[in-house]
């Protein structure tokens, strides 16, 4: 078989088994909730929006140690961050029973909010580490350290205000879904979804190879789809069984663990600061992922109603077409 006839299978074999197991993870995500009690906006920005991350976390520590292309990993946080808010177009284009904005819990404004501070941090990771400006202890960058910290404040402040908001979700029965049930399967996805993440930056780097682009095209778009397969898989899966919330957290509580995931990666990367190390086209993907997350913010603040030509809210289009100009921008210097 033709090389690259043969790597491009490989990328699809193993998006859609991410995509399947992103699929189950949503219905057992589901039942936990049920049985626990837990809200679904917290069971979405916790447990599935850690393990639909786990993808760009396993396929980061792989391309930094394994495959030593640190621009793949980079570039599939940062693109996975531009792609998750982008679903949120997508699911106000196809939710057609009510306006998704208006649906949706306020509370999602918090995690938003930080989902721009730990953005803007990485961005301007970037830009000092780009130019040697940034301190570091040994090779971990003292930017992964703040952004760590970042992190913890973050989720803190989601636990006190969703234990503050909390209305406990009602038990149902679900045949063939008790909760040991929920959590087996919850963790055999789960190893589905790590073991494609260890396979993915390798086909990365040979797909990068055989057509001739730059790891960062490559990791910003290409991995950057597949390894959010278990968002999108996730999130429309959650949408059809009614629960917005959870499909919503699982988005912007991904792409809070994705800025952590940045951090995780600087300290496998042994070869210095990762954010010294790769292309300053990166920025342009932070600027983006900071402009749709405000976007997002004022939507949830004023809940549009309108869509445009019947298609979608004004805040979707405007989603859209950030992510189609930082394609552009990628390709442009791929």
């Amino acid at each position: 078989m033709n090389p690259i006839a043969l790597i491009w299978l490989q990328f699809v074999l193993c998006a859609g088994l991410i995509g399947f197991a992103g699929v189950r993870l949503s219905r057992y995500g589901d039942a936990i909730a049920a049985h626990t009690g837990l809200s679904r906006n917290w069971v979405g920005l916790i447990l599935l929006a850690t393990v639909t991350s786990l993808p760009e976390l396993v396929t980061g520590l792989s391309a930094v140690t394994v495959a030593a292309a640190p621009d793949i990993a980079v570039g599939d946080v940062l693109g996975s961050c531009v792609f998750n808010l982008s679903i949120l177009a997508l699911i106000d284009i196809l939710y057609r029973q009510d306006k998704l904005y208006k649906q949706v819990s306020t509370g999602h404004l918090v995690s938003a909010g930080f989902g721009v501070i730990l953005l803007a941090g990485a961005g301007l990771a970037l830009v000092l580490g780009g130019r040697g400006m940034m301190p570091a202890i040994g090779h971990v960058s003292l930017a992964s350290v703040l952004l760590l910290g970042a992190y913890l404040v973050a989720m803190r402040t989601l636990y006190v205000t969703e234990q503050r908001h909390q209305v406990r979700t009602e038990v149902t029965e679900r045949p063939g879904m008790t909760l040991k049930l929920a959590l087996m399967g919850y963790g055999m996805a789960s190893m589905v979804i790590v073991g494609a993440g260890i396979w993915l930056p390798i086909i990365g780097v040979e797909l990068a190879r055989l057509m001739g682009w730059q790891h960062s095209f490559v990791g910003t778009l290409f991995i950057a789809v597949a390894t959010s397969v278990p968002e999108l898989a996730t999130t429309w899966g959650a949408v059809r069984i009614g629960a917005l919330d959870m499909a919503v957290g699982n988005l912007l509580g991904s792409n809070l663990f994705d800025v952590l995931i940045l951090a995780i990666d600087d300290v496998a990367y042994v070869k210095g600061s990762i954010y010294a190390q790769v292309s300053p086209v990166h920025a342009a993907t932070v600027v983006v992922a900071c402009l749709m997350s405000g976007i997002v913010i004022v939507s949830l603040a004023s809940r549009p109603t309108r869509r445009v030509a019947h298609v979608a809210s004004w805040s979707s289009l405007a989603l859209l077409a950030l992510y189609l100009l930082n394609a552009t921008i990628q390709y442009w210097h791929g």
